[in-house]
């Protein structure tokens, strides 16, 4: 793959709604040492994320979800997260501008791309795009919720946006690509 780092084997853990496989790999070191190394990843498909703004109204528009893994590490499940979906082959501007439609009801105008991100590089091939989009009431399209075939039952938050930034200090936001968008948000203001 580099002159660093030789993929030795992959050996298929799982395959479910993604896949989870154990990675052999030479690791050579600065100092010439090669090192063989044992990681697990997992693949489910890359993302894509969109925060919805309100610019007349300084307003927010996120969505509060059930989340297994926060509920499995003793936390609440129900985070409070920017609208968000995997690719399904689709570009990351559509798929995003998809997702705020199936889970808000808004169809976003204005979508601007932000940045691409690995939320969690260790263990995760997950690439998520984020975008930022407006909306207000001429955007409004249905009354959003998700796809309840897809297991989404999705409440609506509206913010203003000084609230949402308030609530990653005091922890009651803590999806990472939701921080990242807000807080581009706000430095994209200063």
């Amino acid at each position: 793959m580099t002159d660093r780092i030789s993929i030795i084997g992959a050996k298929l853990l799982v395959k479910n709604w993604g896949t989870l496989s154990n990675v052999t790999l030479d690791y050579r070191h600065k100092s010439g040492t090669v090192q063989r190394l044992e990681r697990e990843v997992y693949d489910h498909g890359s993302a894509a994320a969109m925060l919805l703004h309100d610019p007349e109204r300084d307003t927010v528009l996120l969505v509060r979800q059930f989340r297994l893994p926060p509920l499995l590490n003793g936390d609440a499940p129900d985070l409070l997260e920017v609208c968000a979906g995997l690719l399904d082959g689709e570009a990351p501007a559509i798929a995003a501008a998809r997702e705020a439609l199936e889970e808000t009801g808004h169809e976003p105008k204005g979508v601007r791309h932000v940045c691409d991100i690995y939320a969690c590089p260790g263990s995760l091939t997950e690439k998520v795009s984020l975008f930022i989009g407006a909306y207000d009431q001429g955007t409004l399209r249905h009354a959003g919720g998700g796809l309840e075939h897809e297991g989404e039952e999705i409440e609506l938050v509206e913010l203003d946006f000084s609230q949402a930034l308030a609530m990653i200090r005091d922890g009651r936001i803590v999806d990472a690509k939701t921080i990242i968008l807000l807080q581009h948000l706000a430095l994209q203001r200063a």
